[in-house]
């Protein structure tokens, strides 16, 4: 038996670390160049010399050139030649000569790079399938080596031997006289060894051997491990391959169930295999009992090589060890446990070692076991329309084993369940039992789960038990309840939805709006809550008005409440009596605020601030709320804020958020959106983040991001104006760029706070750099947009100190002149006063929408504007980016950035939304050559930090490192500050 190699401790110094690969470009010119192989010892020390056999020059790899010998024709004869060549260890030669391989048809990769790019190739593959050795080279040095190699493995060698050109050995052999160049079978061997000897070079090879020799990249001399090697050698290239064949014990009975319930044993026959001849197999009992045809046809080493090999096979698996000590090592008699092993790790370990396991013909693998799911049956006298999700009824969870696609009866269920042993005989096949899932299957017999956790395990197709995914299938009323709502807009004939709208709606709903109210009123019909998420402007509001009026034209249903921003309040109350003329609309705001003496057929519109204050109120009314309706949803995105829980307070027969924006940030959201409307459907939030937020922000999981898909689908109904069909009457939207440059005083505060400000950032650490970075972002952007607004100037001069300022003037007098109207939007409160002080100077009235602004004063500014009174709307990108309708406007002016697309869209959705007859053009106005240009070259590149930064808002910056922020905010010096005098400004249009 093999014994163990003596374990030492080998340091790995830094020098050994992974040689630096050589560039692409590098890498394709040496793929031209000849290749020849130089063999080294131990077999990791060969290199690959490149040279050009036209004398031509080779390219700069930071290798120093070194001469070399070769063999050239010359005249009708040879002779040497002594050609320059770069030398690259084989680690590192092996990518560029299977790039070279890859690129045979392109004609610019020479035939030798090629044979060695095949040579390597077939080495990775062979490597790849576990087909390792460990020995000694001559020298005395640990080595890896390709093996054990079947026939199939000798024949791929051979033939890539034979088309091995002369210029890939064309090195002479020493004191070859004539001259004569190295076999090429050899030489090839050689290279696949070579190859395989460089790849096992880490920490991970210590457990295939037991010593750390074969992880050290440095020839480690250990001589006194010869026999060892030598007998690692023998098996290497023995003319016989040992694989065991798992059959029925005959001794064991006739195959009928025993009262344990697990039936016959099974045994391993060991067989071999010749490798000269890979047809010829025979059992290795027929050796050792004497068959005379057997040595013959094997050779006179089959017995040695076969037990070499059981030899090396032990070390994969132990067991084998009993065939070593029989006196014909022909049957192995197989415990439960032992089976079970081989039936699965053992069996891969022992493929490694070269030895294959052959399972029984008879044998079934299929057995799969899925999880079944089905609604209780419902009474006679309730409609399957009747919310059942509301009911909180419990589904029972049960297992269902199926064999060959078929499922088993409880009696065969049973009988699997109550085994004991790993291989069963099941209608009349083997089949093989997961004794980890039969034991979960005992555990779990009987669970329970929540309606709403089985609706989206039918969806999804999983259920997670105790933190492992099983396979869920559902069935008869889940399943068509499933396949109902599974696509928000298909009807139940899989045809598009649509329903006709509500007789007392005063309007004429277009395709998608009634396809949308076909689904808002299934989910409510259903007892499931969900988020209407069309982009901002295709008729959210309209859509629920018209939900509203189906809910009471099929039963006396309840008042509807809306929860709203403040600044929506009017537009709310006057779309329901526009649309339902005659239904009673109540504001739930100010001073006297009342529900007393409420039609059930009503609206009430309330505000998110007075939610807060009068939850209670609210959810002790006397009429029952039949719909409770968040608008803007995304103002409940941090399920931990005091509006987020006042509105899960409030009880309802059903819920609806509308939100153009599901999600502004990350996941988590989505998840406090659906947490409100479908409560349970996604989980806790801890759980969510972990299996399916995780995966899908910071991996991009492509199958956690499509079963998130499957379960949030029915759920979230997102139209967008761009798609086909949605709103075709919309005209088109250009967005534009424009880069203005920074005036002399911008640009000195921007370095002056750049400098001061990384100096100290530099010095501080946790929090209060955060907090440093924070400031930094601010400032700098404040500096772009005006030094006054830096400065906190009171009463200053403004015009001529800002390159933003008199862009914004010359679009704007363009826009006046023409008679249109505009949007100037800016996320700072102070910029927009600043610009409405400047405006008026200019005698250009604008008016200024803010936070500040009561809710009176913005609907008459709202309905000034759309009248054509003001041409100007100042506003403020937090306080009116959502929920107005300002269609008058022909331009949207973003005089800073946000530096997230999505809260940007929606504030460009105030002007370019159904009703919007113009075209509309959008300005983003981005200081050059500062941070504001780099956030947007990242957003447009979609670089991985912009993904960070849309993903977690500036906050992401503070994390850079300080050469990585330093890149960001250094102003760049391609563009040249201006004077107070005006120059022109390059501007750059994306439509």
């Amino acid at each position: 038996m093999a014994r163990i190699l003596q374990v030492v401790e080998v340091d790995e110094p830094a020098e050994q670390r992974e040689p630096p690969a050589v560039v692409p470009a590098v890498s394709a010119a040496l793929g031209a160049c000849e290749a020849i192989f130089l063999p080294g010892d131990p077999a990791r020390e060969g290199r690959v010399a490149f040279w050009r056999a036209d004398g031509g020059g080779l390219p700069d790899c930071d290798v120093e050139p070194e001469e070399l010998i070769v063999v050239r024709p010359h005249g009708h004869g040879i002779r040497r030649r002594s050609v320059t060549t770069v030398l690259l260890p084989v680690a590192q030669a092996v990518p560029v000569l299977t790039r070279a391989r890859a690129m045979v048809q392109s004609g610019n990769t020479s035939a030798s790079a090629a044979l060695w790019g095949a040579g390597a190739l077939l080495a990775l593959q062979l490597a790849a399938q576990g087909r390792l050795l460990p020995g000694l080279s001559p020298a005395g040095f640990d080595a890896w080596r390709l093996g054990p190699l079947d026939g199939d493995d000798m024949r791929r060698i051979r033939e890539l031997a034979a088309a091995m050109p002369p210029e890939a050995r064309a090195v002479p052999l020493p004191g070859s006289s004539p001259v004569a160049l190295p076999a090429a079978e050899p030489l090839l061997r050689a290279f696949l060894d070579a190859v395989a000897d460089s790849l096992p070079r880490s920490p991970a090879a210590r457990h295939l051997t037991a010593h750390p020799a074969f992880a050290a990249r440095m020839p480690v001399p250990i001589p006194e491990q010869r026999e060892w090697a030598a007998e690692v050698a023998a098996g290497m290239d023995a003319g016989v391959r040992v694989s065991l064949r798992l059959e029925e014990d005959s001794d064991t009975g006739d195959g009928s169930w025993d009262s344990e319930g697990g039936g016959p044993k099974l045994r391993a026959v060991v067989q071999l295999h010749s490798l000269a001849d890979p047809t010829l197999v025979v059992d290795s009992g027929e050796l050792w009992a004497g068959d005379a045809a057997v040595p013959e046809q094997f050779g006179a080493r089959t017995r040695i090589d076969a037990l070499l090999a059981l030899r090396r096979g032990t070390k994969a698996w132990p067991p084998l060890s009993r065939l070593l000590l029989a006196a014909a090592p022909d049957v192995l008699q197989l415990a439960d446990d032992e089976l079970l092993d081989l039936l699965g790790e053992a069996a891969e370990r022992l493929a490694a070692a070269g030895i294959q396991v052959h399972l029984p013909k008879g044998l079934a693998k299929e057995l799969t076991a899925t999880g079944l799911l089905e609604l209780p049956r419902r009474k006679k006298t309730q409609s399957d329309l009747e919310p059942f999700f509301s009911s909180g009824q419990l589904l029972k969870f049960r297992w269902q084993f199926a064999l060959g696609g078929e499922p088993l009866t409880e009696e065969e269920m049973d009988r699997l369940v109550e085994a004991h042993r790993p291989v069963v005989r099941l209608r009349d096949q083997w089949v093989v039992v997961d004794q980890a899932l039969v034991a979960r299957v005992r555990k779990q017999r009987g669970r329970e789960l929540t309606a709403i956790d089985a609706l989206g395990a039918a969806l999804t197709g999983e259920v997670e038990i105790e933190g492992t995914s099983v396979a869920v299938t559902a069935g008869g009323a889940l399943e068509q309840l499933r396949a109902r709502i599974a696509e928000p807009e298909a009807g139940p004939d899989g045809a598009s939805a649509t329903t006709s709208q509500p007789a007392m709606l005063a309007a004429t709903l277009r395709d998608y709006q009634l396809r949308g109210l076909a689904w808002l009123d299934r989910m409510a019909s259903l007892g499931l809550g969900c988020c209407l998420a069309d982009d901002m402007g295709l008729g959210k509001t309209i859509t629920l008005i018209s939900l509203h009026l189906r809910c009471h034209e099929r039963s006396a249903h309840g008042p509807t409440l809306v929860v709203c921003p403040t600044s929506l309040l009017g537009n709310w109350e006057r779309e329901v009596q526009r649309f339902a003329p005659g239904i009673p609309v109540r504001r739930f705001h100010g001073p006297g605020r009342t529900l007393d003496d409420l039609a059930p057929n009503a609206f009430v519109l309330t505000t998110y601030g007075t939610l807060r204050r009068d939850a209670a109120r609210l959810a002790d009314t006397a009429v029952p709320w039949g719909l409770l309706v968040a608008d803007e949803a995304q103002h409940v995105k941090n399920p931990y804020s005091d509006t987020a829980r006042a509105l899960r307070t409030v009880p309802s027969a059903g819920r609806v958020a509308l939100t153009g924006t599901p999600v502004e940030n990350n996941l988590s959201e989505l998840w406090a959106l659906l947490d409100w409307t479908t409560p349970g459907l996604l989980g806790t939030l801890t759980a969510f983040r972990d299996r399916y937020a995780r995966a899908v922000e910071a991996d991009g999981d492509r199958e956690s991001a499509n079963r998130l898909a499957r379960l949030v689908r029915p759920f979230l109904l997102r139209r967008r104006k761009a798609d086909p069909g949605i709103a075709p009457e919309l005209p088109p939207k250009t967005e534009t760029d424009q880069p203005v440059s920074l005036t002399k005083e911008q640009a000195s505060l921007y370095e002056a706070l750049v400098r001061e400000s990384l100096a100290a950032i530099g010095e501080a650490d946790g929090m209060a750099r955060r907090g440093l970075v924070m400031k930094l972002l601010t400032g700098l952007k404040q500096v772009c947009n005006h030094p006054a607004q830096y400065l906190k100037e009171k009463n200053a001069k403004l015009a001529g100190r800002s390159g933003k300022l008199e862009l914004l003037d010359e679009l704007l007098d363009a826009i006046v002149a023409e008679e249109g109207s505009v949007l100037v939007f800016t996320q700072y409160v102070e910029m927009g006063r600043l610009l409405e002080q400047h405006l008026a100077a200019r005698g250009i009235a604008a008016q200024f929408l803010h936070g500040g602004t009561p809710v009176k004063q913005r609907e008459e500014m709202v309905d000034r504007f759309q009248r054509g009174e003001r041409q100007v709307f100042l506003l403020s990108l937090k306080a009116a980016g959502t929920g107005l309708n300002l269609t008058r406007a022909g331009h949207v002016i973003h005089f800073d950035r946000w530096w997230n697309p999505a809260v940007e869209d929606q504030a460009t959705d105030r002007a370019y939304r159904i009703g919007q007859t113009q075209p509309v053009q959008v300005h983003r106005l981005i200081a050059e050559g500062t941070v504001e240009d780099r956030i947007a070259e990242m957003l447009k590149q979609k670089k991985g930090l912009a993904d960070a930064v849309l993903s977690h808002g500036e906050a992401a910056l503070t994390e850079l490192s300080d050469a990585e922020l330093a890149e960001l905010v250094t102003m760049r010096h391609n563009t040249t500050p201006r004077s107070t005098d005006r120059q022109s400004t390059t501007r750059g249009s994306r439509t």
